[in-house]
């Protein structure tokens, strides 16, 4: 069969990889074009165009990238029909994904939603569009069936896709051995990964921020968590004189590594969770898109740990708060407080535990080609 797949963002492309690969377990002769990154390319998809120009951020900046947008969408849909696929799957990013749903569902073309986009922190009534454009929705985290309930649409949980990709990683460390501080010539001090996100936009915000707290810990040495798709020379403006190290595409190996982080919010910070790390949640974003933000957002928390938690397990400094004293006292109680760090570890693994296991991508995949061959039948 034919499939393509959109994801807009790195940990979409990420998720969309591991799903391609146990998509060709069961359909050997199955085809793959998409919108992504490297990892889905490297499983064999014939990738058009890259989220590195794809990825705008918030209200402000979606505007001023409208005109390109629109010359996305209209590409997007004439590469589609040119391909003729038998599904369409589409990996969260929902300003641009729901659009393309709603035009590929009046046209007859099988839509299927791999990793629900966050619309029950705002935009609820794009529940709508997905009950009607979407035949159907694979979702990952454990309160989003009820969720999707209210709306009278069914979805199927699958758990958390990053488990198997932690664990997968985790294996060929044990066997490769671990020599990142080695491979990136850093000293024997302890590590603070610093993760500010993989949008320009985010990381003008927050890293600078994250950087004033350096001289406050000599004891440790400072690592920066790049994503390749933006130029080093973007990193080092931020960065300037600061005594810091920058490293690209070894998030995970840089948080296996580390004794805290301090992480702006969406995946990552349930990423860093889920390999044991304690951490600061940042997030500052341009004052007209926060105060946007915080008239439509309906979920008391931003960090995805929490929301899964549903109670307050990471400290949250957002905006205004995120200040070199708050930042330096939170660093502070993760390191030096053995009760607050035991704490963290035990908040941790209740998390995993409800995330529901390993085997997300096989569960997508085996769910999605038994209702594909329904189809057929």
């Amino acid at each position: 069969m034919n499939y393509y797949i959109i994801a807009g963002e790195p940990s979409g492309d990420l998720h969309a990889a591991n799903l391609i690969k146990a998509l060709k377990k069961g359909d050997p002769n199955a085809r793959f074009r998409a919108w992504g990154g490297d990892r889905m390319a490297s499983q064999g998809a014939e990738v058009v165009k890259h989220y590195k120009d794809l990825a705008f951020m918030g209200f402000v900046e979606v505007i001023s990238n409208l005109g390109t947008i629109l010359r996305n969408l209209k590409f997007c849909k004439k590469d589609i029909l040119s391909f003729d696929p038998d599904v369409l799957i589409l990996v969260d990013y929902p300003g641009f994904n729901l659009r393309i749903a709603k035009w590929a569902h009046r046209i007859g073309i099988k839509v299927f939603y791999y990793i629900s986009p966050q619309i029950w922190a705002w935009k609820q009534s794009r529940a709508i569009e997905i009950r009607e454009n979407v035949d159907k929705m694979f979702v990952i985290l454990p309160f989003e069936k009820n969720f999707y309930r209210q709306f009278s649409i069914k979805v199927d949980f699958v758990g958390h896709p990053l488990l198997d990709a932690i664990q997968e990683e985790n294996e060929i460390r044990l066997l490769e051995g671990d020599n990142f501080k080695i491979n990136n010539k850093l000293d024997n001090r302890p590590i603070i990964a610093l993760l500010p996100g993989s949008r320009k936009q985010e990381i003008a915000e927050v890293l600078h921020q994250m950087l004033e707290v350096i001289t406050d810990f000599p004891d440790y040495q400072f690592v920066i968590a790049g994503v390749s798709s933006i130029n080093e020379s973007f990193y080092k403006k931020v960065i300037g004189s600061k005594d810091v190290k920058l490293t690209f595409g070894k998030t995970h190996d840089l948080l296996h590594n580390a004794a805290a982080a301090l992480v702006t919010s969406g995946t990552a910070t349930l990423e860093t969770a889920l390999l044991n790390v304690p951490e600061v949640v940042c997030y500052k974003s341009s004052y007209v898109s926060y105060l946007i933000a915080r008239q439509v957002i309906k979920v008391r928390y931003i960090s995805l740990v929490n929301l899964i938690m549903d109670r307050m397990v990471v400290k949250e400094l957002i905006q205004a708060d995120l200040n070199k004293d708050n930042i330096r006292n939170e660093l502070e109680s993760l390191l030096f407080d053995p009760k607050k760090r035991e704490k963290v570890f035990v908040d941790y693994e209740a998390l995993r535990q409800i995330l529901g296991g390993h085997g997300a991508s096989e569960k997508a995949a085996s769910l999605m080609l038994s209702y594909l061959n329904q189809k057929s039948k």
